[in-house]
């Protein structure tokens, strides 16, 4: 019998990459054109925000709304229904990911009526840089690496984009929270979004994919800049 450490990470892999790549094509090609709308939406939403230099109550209440819908809609449509065919914990990540739009939701209702401040610094520049890379740059990311965009990750379609998305809005929105109430609904948003960079991370590394170390590095800037530039603390 072959001792259990000599097995590597891959060795538990139940699709090839492939396989895993197909899987988004024929995803894309199903909900098509929903990918479309929701970056254009999404392009636009940032391109308003950064104008203003801001993240004032209703954009952020907007955006949050956005994000809840679209862990909802990845939850069910992408692992329930599409990689619980391949991989069988898709079920265990999609619950997660609906735990996920009820912190968001949370994060949202609590911020209603509340008063915020422009966000600034460091967190200014991540998160909309982290929006801007999840709604922009996601998509050609394959393309540069060789693959069609056909087989591309498109933000509130595919749970990578969406995660990296959810913490530059995170960022964005803690930034302006003048309400202790607010401010620790939007912590207990942020560890599923990060666990998920660390899980997508270790899926592609076992694929020998070469943007495996993109999504736990950005998790880790993300939480490194969200710990060391805390918001005030001023109360609404």
């Amino acid at each position: 019998m072959t001792e259990w450490w000599t097995y590597r990470l891959s060795d538990f892999l139940m699709f090839s990459a492939r396989t895993y790549r197909r899987l988004f094509e024929l995803y894309n090609a199903e909900v098509w054109p929903l990918p479309a709308l929701v970056c254009i939406g999404a392009a636009l939403w940032i391109g308003i925000a950064w104008r203003r230099r801001r993240v004032s109550a209703q954009p952020s209440q907007v955006a949050l709304v956005a994000l809840t819908v679209a862990w909802l809609w990845v939850a069910w449509a992408f692992h329930l229904e599409r990689y619980a065919t391949i991989h069988t914990a898709a079920p265990w990540f999609a619950g997660a990911f609906v735990l996920e739009a009820l912190l968001l939701a949370a994060v949202a209702w609590v911020g209603l009526h509340r008063r915020t401040s422009p966000a600034s610094g460091g967190r200014l520049g991540l998160g909309f840089g982290l929006l801007v890379l999840a709604i922009v740059g996601y998509p050609w990311l394959g393309v540069l690496l060789g693959r069609p965009l056909s087989q591309a990750e498109v933000f509130g379609i595919a749970p990578d984009p969406t995660a990296v998305g959810t913490l530059g809005v995170l960022l964005l929105t803690a930034s302006g929270c003048r309400s202790a109430a607010r401010r620790r609904a939007v912590v207990m948003a942020w560890p599923i979004p990060l666990l998920w960079c660390g899980i997508s991370g270790a899926t592609l590394w076992t694929m020998d994919a070469p943007e495996a170390p993109l999504l736990p590095a950005l998790a880790v800037i993300a939480a490194a800049v969200a710990i060391g530039t805390r918001p005030s603390n001023a109360a609404s």
